[in-house]
């Protein structure tokens, strides 16, 4: 009989799963599987399940937030041999199964893994200590997905974000760094930056590249360096969201591994959880690293 260690976080999502969870249960049974369920206690328990029950599974099934997702891969990554992965999404924001284009109905999600393929996936690296699986952010607003307490995110959902950023636009302090990247340097007072390799952030499609490859070896970064007056400041947002004519102040590539330094610590988010306070953060792509459980014609519209 099949093995699957079925890890998820009993909060996320205003506890979504608890409506769902003998269905699912159900659904893995009869596809053939001898499920081993752990219940999430606390922040690095999935990772810590996953290190320690892993290397005798067939599939590893997480579900719950983009956290919960994160901790689930660095924990898969640090086995000798990396199971399958399959993703029941049940967060405020899930930005990565969106990009997935996983079902927001759980029990559909479920139904999905025991049907589905792997398709391979990116993940990021962060100095020699963390992994990423679709962001690694600094600068504005990025405090907010970390400063958010989980129970204001299940009650009032995505705007519990947004109730957050706001708050953050009147105190935005610039980090004056030194980027380098395969094919170029900055050294600029930065705003905000992220290391991406998604379709969503925060919810938000127009953030990045609709055309994203998940699985090509390279991130997308975005840099904003600090405006000299509102009006800039506006012109920015105009640019971010609605696409219009390119921003001086705004820089946008692509590569597959890149440098930040800096003279005082910057405060990282990785995944949407604190990724601590860093004067050195090196980033690199591992290609292809994780096998994803998704069924063939929704890798075909992902192509």
């Amino acid at each position: 009989m099949k093995q699957m260690l079925f890890v998820f976080n009993p909060r996320s999502g205003k506890e979504q799963i608890r409506g769902s969870l003998l269905r699912i249960l159900d659904i893995f049974t009869k596809a053939g599987y001898d499920i081993h369920v752990h219940v999430t206690q606390c922040q690095g328990d999935a990772a810590q399940t996953v290190r320690k029950l892993g290397e005798t599974m067939d599939v590893i099934v997480c579900s719950g937030g983009d956290g919960t997702l994160n901790e689930t891969i660095c924990g898969l990554l640090d086995l000798k041999a990396s199971p399958v992965l399959g993703y029941i999404p049940a967060g405020s924001t899930n930005d990565f199964a969106a990009s997935l284009r996983l079902s927001k109905d759980m029990e559909k999600a479920a139904l999905d893994i025991t049907r589905g393929k792997p398709l391979a996936v990116d993940v990021g690296t962060f100095c020699e200590d963390r992994k990423f699986v679709y962001i690694a952010g600094f600068g504005a607003f990025t405090e907010v997905a970390y400063a958010t307490s989980q129970d204001r995110k299940n009650l009032l959902g995505h705007p519990a974000y947004m109730l957050e950023a706001l708050k953050s636009l009147t105190s935005i302090k610039p980090c004056h760094m030194q980027v380098q990247w395969e094919e170029g340097s900055l050294e600029e007072d930065f705003i905000f930056g992220m290391v991406t390799n998604t379709r969503s952030v925060g919810g938000f499609k127009s953030l990045v590249n609709q055309s994203v490859d998940l699985q090509d070896g390279v991130f997308e970064v975005l840099l904003i360096r600090m405006p000299k007056t509102p009006a800039d400041l506006s012109n920015i947002i105009s640019h971010m969201f609605l696409k219009e004519e390119p921003n001086e102040y705004v820089y946008r590539f692509k590569t597959a591994s890149i440098c930040f330094r800096s003279e005082t610590p910057v405060d990282w988010v990785l995944d949407g959880e604190y990724g601590g306070a860093r004067t050195e953060a090196d980033i690199g792509n591992l290609k292809e690293r994780v096998q994803i459980l998704l069924p063939e014609n929704r890798q075909k519209r992902l192509a």
